[in-house]
């Protein structure tokens, strides 16, 4: 098969990135934003509010850690998967409607718990369709082009919002426009989904038990148990964990700690479309340079490049450093999820993928929970997100470590093989 030729299961599957995109794209620009401005009319401190922004990501995110190994073992019975999933879009999506109807700031912090919770839910079952519709041979290339697509496609949506944010037209005030943005965000995000729900089907899976909860649990017990016997996987999961914590917090905190240090709202939100717009290329070359040069050689290029990104971001100060910050961002952003996501997908059980991928995600939201933890203790305690911005060095350099280990096991295991 030609590269280049994408089967209508693998285009299904791609489109999902591009409609969830849209949601993560509004989840790192417009929305903090528009929840800063909420929390300056209720007098909320801007260092508190970075403080309670990245309390509230990290709450809706320990709460679907606890649930993604059962969920994920759940779904990998035959027909689960998308009904499992279908369930957590149409959460995420009520979740994302009601931020428009919130009269204050805690209530639009709750709305975005739902949402948030419905989005990273529907992940964990995105991500184990991966090898339901392509080969181990194509994994990195297919994982590669759902960033890719994701990171330009979410572009329409949300340009589409912040032209109207910024030019209010038909007589709408900023604040109706702000909403509209996110009404048009859910549609996307509704529509975009129907290509997967329609022709992706679960082709690994497990015949369907009598007691399938309590079946569930007992899998569960087996999988951790066979994580610690394969150190290859385990040092690889734990890498993980440390590095994508450095990855997604910069993500979800970057326009919050732009605001903290004085950046203008358009700048930052002109610069994240950047990000996005550099994302794109960098994400489908990462296949090409895992295909050269080995996907986890690759990943641990991107991990250096984040360590120098940290330090970076440590002495910013001026809208020109942020958006050289957002270019470094866009160029290795794409590439470590995507090869990150391939390459577990090539190590794991193919009937078992999705409590595979519920543990891989266990890892990412706890992860994911840490880092803005970090940004916010030290938004609190310290008066400034720089110095947590620094600490993410530290989380970096763990992460690498542990996946030379892998990388390690894994070359000594294909020697003797040989």
């Amino acid at each position: 098969m030609e590269k280049t030729k994408l089967t209508k299961h693998e285009i299904s599957w791609i489109l999902y990135d591009v409609a969830n995109s849209a949601f993560t794209m509004i989840l790192t620009a417009t929305i903090p934003i528009y929840f800063r401005s909420l929390a300056d009319a209720a007098n909320v401190a801007p260092e508190h509010a970075t403080s309670i922004w990245g309390t509230t990501t990290s709450v809706a995110l320990l709460i679907l850690a606890c649930l993604s190994p059962i969920l994920g073992a759940l779904a990998d019975y035959q027909n689960m998967k998308k009904r499992i999933f279908g369930w957590f879009l149409g959460l995420g999506i009520l979740g994302g409607l009601a931020m428009i109807f919130a009269p204050g700031w805690i209530s639009f912090l709750s709305c975005i718990i739902i949402a948030r919770i419905g989005y990273a839910a529907c992940n964990i079952f995105y991500d184990a369709m991966l090898i339901d519709v392509t080969s181990d041979e194509r994994m990195d290339y297919i994982s590669s082009m759902g960033f890719a697509c994701g990171y330009i496609g979410s572009c329409i949506p949300f340009v589409i919002g912040i032209l109207l944010i910024l030019l209010t037209p038909f007589g709408l005030d900023t604040v109706t426009a702000t909403k509209l943005s996110f009404i048009i965000t859910m549609v996307w995000w509704l529509v975009l989904s129907i290509p997967l729900l329609k022709n992706v089907k679960q082709t690994h899976y497990l015949k369907p038990k009598k007691h399938v909860i309590s079946h569930s649990f007992r899998r569960l017990g087996v999988t951790f148990l066979k994580l610690r016997r394969d150190r290859k996987l385990l040092f690889y999961i734990l890498g993980y964990f440390f590095y994508i914590d450095g990855v997604y917090t910069i993500i979800s905190m970057a326009t919050t700690y732009g605001g903290e240090v004085g950046i203008d709202s358009t700048q930052m939100v002109l610069a994240l479309l950047l990000t996005q717009i550099v994302a794109f290329p960098f994400s489908i070359l990462s296949a090409s340079f895992a295909k050269r040069f080995g996907t986890i050689r690759v990943m641990k290029v991107y991990i250096i490049l984040y360590m120098g990104i940290c330090a970076f971001g440590y002495g910013l100060d001026t809208a020109l450093e942020f958006w050289i910050l957002a270019l470094c961002v866009g160029i290795c952003q794409g590439g470590i999820q995507a090869l990150s996501r391939s390459q577990f997908g090539k190590m794991i059980p193919k009937k078992e993928s999705s409590e595979y991928f519920g543990f891989f995600d266990i890892f990412g939201k706890f992860a994911d929970f840490f880092g803005p933890l970090i940004i916010s203790a030290c938004a609190f305690f310290l008066h400034s997100s720089k110095y947590g911005v620094l600490s993410l060095i530290v989380l970096f350099a763990t992460g690498f470590c542990f996946l030379c280990k892998s990388e390690k096991i894994m070359k000594a295991e294909n020697l003797e093989e040989k």
